[in-house]
């Protein structure tokens, strides 16, 4: 019967414990699958002008590693990959609308995990540079 309990036990903690999550750049990575660490804002402002606040943010929070581009579906989006205190930072920045730009700021720690407050200050600061 103890067996069964331990067996129970650690397929639970695999099951939770283990898996991929998606990145804003459309890769999959191991991780922490169901752990919140996107953070969503919409700005009324060109694409352009918006990427450039995201750039600057993370070269002053951290470090950028690549900037790219991804197409999802018909929409096209440029993505910003960098390091803020150790951990692992994503930006998306996409045209929904001529004039309304959407954000995406993923962040994950060390070990997988979402690390949603950030992503929370990484979005913050990218609106205080678009003021």
């Amino acid at each position: 019967m103890k067996k069964i309990v331990v067996v129970a036990v650690l397929a639970v903690a695999v099951a939770t414990g283990a898996g991929c999550y998606k990145t804003q750049e459309g890769r999959y990575s191991a991780g922490v699958p169901f752990s919140k660490d996107t953070i969503e804002s919409r700005y009324e402002r060109p694409a352009d002008q918006v990427f450039e606040a995201a750039k600057a943010t993370l070269d002053f929070n951290g470090a950028l590693l690549t900037e790219g581009s991804t197409t999802v579906g018909n929409t096209a989006a440029r993505t910003l990959t960098g390091k803020v205190n150790k951990r692992s930072l994503w930006i998306r920045v996409d045209e929904i609308e001529p004039r309304v730009t959407r954000v995406q700021v993923q962040a994950r720690k060390s070990g997988g995990r979402g690390d949603v407050d950030l992503a929370s200050e990484i979005d913050k600061q990218i609106a205080l540079r678009l003021r």
